[in-house]
C-alpha cells in the first residue's frame, strides 16, 4: 500500500497543480496548458480508483486535497485508511496513521520525471507527446468530458500516459496507466481555485512515537 501511494504522489500532485480555470475550451490540449498557467492554489476533494491489469481487482479510496504552487501540496486519505502526504517545498512526507509510520524522501526524488513535476514546471512540450482524446477502455465514461492524452516522451518512467479529463472547462478526472497496464482514476469535486492557504498547511512534524524512515 505504501508504495502505491507513493508512485500516486505524481499522480495527485499533477492534479493539485493543474486544477481549475475560469473559462472553457473547445480544445483540451489549450484548456490543459491554461490551466498550467493560471491555477497557483487549490483546494477540493477527491475519489480514488486503482484498477488491476486484468480488471477485475479495484481499491477504492477518498480524501481532501489542497495546494500551493510551487511544489506544495497536503492530501489527506481518510477511507479506507487514514493516510497524509505533504509536500513542503524540499521534502515529501507521508504518515501512515495505521502503522504510526513517516516515510519521507527528497521533493526531486519522489517527483522526478513524475507528471507534477513536468506539468507544474512547464515542460509539457519537452516531456510529454500531448494530444485530445478519450478515457482509457473499460473506464468510467462521462460524454460531456474532453480529455487530453500526455504520453511521456522517455521510456523509462513509470506510466505509459496520463490522461486528464475537462468538464466545462474544468478539471474533472485524471486517469494514469502504469507500465503494468494498471490503472489509477481520480475523480474531483467541490474543488475551489486560487484560494489563500496558509503555510501551516504545508508544514510536517512526525507524530510523537512515529518511525520515521528516510529514502535518498
Amino acid at each position: 500500500m505504501m508504495k502505491i501511494r507513493l508512485t500516486l504522489i505524481g499522480t495527485v500532485a499533477a492534479a493539485l497543480m493543474i486544477a481549475a480555470s475560469p473559462a472553457a475550451r473547445a480544445d483540451a490540449v489549450g484548456t490543459l496548458r491554461a490551466f498550467v498557467k493560471d491555477v497557483n492554489s487549490g483546494r477540493g476533494s477527491f475519489t480514488q480508483v486503482v484498477t488491476s491489469p486484468d480488471g477485475k481487482k479495484t481499491r477504492k479510496s477518498s480524501g481532501s486535497l489542497e495546494f500551493q504552487r510551487p511544489n506544495r501540496f497536503r492530501f489527506a486519505y481518510t477511507l479506507p485508511t487514514e493516510q497524509l502526504i505533504v509536500g513542503d517545498g524540499k521534502k515529501v512526507w507521508l504518515w501512515d496513521a495505521d502503522l504510526n509510520q513517516v516515510t519521507v524522501r527528497p521533493m526531486s526524488d519522489a517527483l522526478g520525471a513524475s507528471p507534477a513535476a513536468l506539468l507544474s514546471g512547464g515542460s509539457l512540450d519537452k516531456d510529454f507527446t500531448l494530444k485530445n482524446d478519450q478515457p482509457a477502455a473499460g473506464s468510467k465514461a462521462d460524454a460531456t468530458m474532453e480529455w487530453v492524452a500526455a504520453v511521456p516522451r522517455s521510456q523509462d518512467g513509470p506510466f505509459r500516459v496520463v490522461r486528464v479529463g475537462f468538464k466545462a472547462g474544468v478539471l474533472a478526472a485524471l486517469e494514469i496507466e502504469d507500465g503494468f497496464g494498471q490503472r489509477s482514476r481520480l475523480d474531483f469535486a467541490h474543488f475551489e481555485a486560487r484560494v489563500t492557504l496558509p503555510a501551516t498547511r504545508f508544514e510536517f512534524t512526525p507524530p510523537a512515537g512515529a518511525d520515521v524512515l528516510k529514502q535518498p
